[in-house]
């Protein structure tokens, strides 16, 4: 008896080690990469840049915001006092933000660090810039 598990023995341990390359190692690989992108997720939360990265946005006097225009497309920022027309989101005098003019009163600029390769050890880029607007539709001034 002991000498067919002296045999047998080896063969167990080598299909052990195939079980273990073929299901074990792509599963560890998986809990690896899940884990990765949990941190990634949770690090992008932290910094507040799920939603409006790179990206103007325009809020009320609440801080409800009314629109998002990504920084690329703009060839310039708004200044304080400037009218801009925003297509808020809602229609009708029923919505919550009509389309309309909206004037700037404040607008706030938000830097990160610059983490691409090559950058230099202080440099900052612009992140984010979220500017301050008031209605100018008399509906919605009355309102308010």
């Amino acid at each position: 008896m002991l000498e067919y598990w002296i045999h047998v023995s080896p063969l167990g341990t080598f299909l052990s080690t195939i079980v273990w390359c073929l299901i074990g190692t792509p599963a560890m690989v998986a809990g690896f990469y899940q884990s990765w992108k949990a941190r990634q997720e949770a690090k992008a939360a932290r910094e507040g840049t799920l939603v409006s990265r790179n990206c103007l946005e325009f809020v009320s006097g609440d801080g409800v915001c009314i629109n998002l225009v990504p920084l690329e497309t703009l060839h310039s920022l708004p200044k304080p006092g400037d009218v801009v027309l925003l297509p808020g989101h809602g229609v009708g005098v029923n919505g919550e933000f009509l389309p309309g003019a909206y004037q700037v009163e404040n607008i706030e600029h938000i830097y990160t660090q610059a983490v691409h390769k090559g950058c230099r050890e202080q440099e900052a880029r612009l992140t984010k810039a979220v500017a301050k607007v008031r209605s100018l539709n008399p509906e919605l001034a009355n309102a308010g």
